[in-house]
């Protein structure tokens, strides 16, 4: 059971996230506060797994709750304002929900928490994801290296197609693969790059990663060759 706090000075906003805390079985609220300051009490006085954080608040933000205070749970930021999303993981938080959150975005929010202390009550080491931020359809996505299949170049935009969706941006090929780590990445095409993680298997002329296949172009192919050589158990 996850014991969680609703931190938001609308009293609608935080009916919204009660009913839906009380439908889903892990979680449980233990109390909810209009503002930081009572959070700050309550935080001392009971037991609190969780936080879910307006951001936008009289006299104090959740971004200042955050930076300012010490020894915090893990935080889930609730608010209106998709503009703090790239400081809010900059912190280090568990999720950014925004308004009005449907149950359906709340769920899968939830189901991260219960993935994120499950990591933590089995003793296993829980390593900060490496990502970056893309400008993509009007917004900004953050995107997990680790997720990344492959990317696709195309004329004037890539395609980065990772384990949840793809995600189309305006940027180049080359600007891309200079910006992503080249012990987790190689080119296997001019308009190829792929995880190397991602590879299942590997032939001369063609590489297979999940439910695709793609290409090895003839300029790629001693590079692929002499990488996949270093991982090749022999007699």
């Amino acid at each position: 059971m996850i014991n969680c706090l609703i931190v938001d000075d609308e009293p609608i906003a935080r009916k919204g996230l009660l009913e839906h805390i009380n439908q889903i079985d892990f979680l449980n609220a233990v109390g909810e506060c209009k503002s930081p300051v009572e959070a700050g009490i309550l935080l001392q006085q009971k037991k609190i797994d969780l936080l879910y954080l307006d951001i936008q608040m009289p006299k104090m933000t959740g971004i200042e709750f955050l930076k300012n205070t010490p020894h915090l749970p893990p935080v889930i930021f609730t608010t209106a304002y998709s503009e703090y999303a790239i400081e809010g993981y900059e912190l280090d938080i568990l999720d950014y929900l925004l308004k009005p959150i449907s149950f359906s975005r709340f769920y899968k929010s939830a189901v991260k928490a219960k993935e994120y202390f499950g990591l933590k009550s089995s003793g296993q080491v829980i390593e900060k994801e490496d990502y970056f931020f893309i400008k993509c359809n009007q917004k900004i996505e953050k995107i997990i290296v680790n997720d990344i299949i492959y990317v696709e170049g195309m004329s004037n935009y890539i395609i980065i197609h990772t384990t949840q969706k793809k995600y189309i941006a305006y940027l180049t090929f080359k600007g891309i693969e200079e910006q992503l780590p080249a012990r987790l990445f190689i080119r296997i095409h001019r308009s190829y790059l792929i995880a190397v993680s991602a590879i299942k298997s590997v032939n001369s002329e063609e590489v297979v990663l999940n439910n695709i296949t793609l290409p090895i172009s003839k300029n790629f192919r001693a590079g692929v060759m002499k990488l996949i050589e270093k991982k090749l158990f022999k007699r």
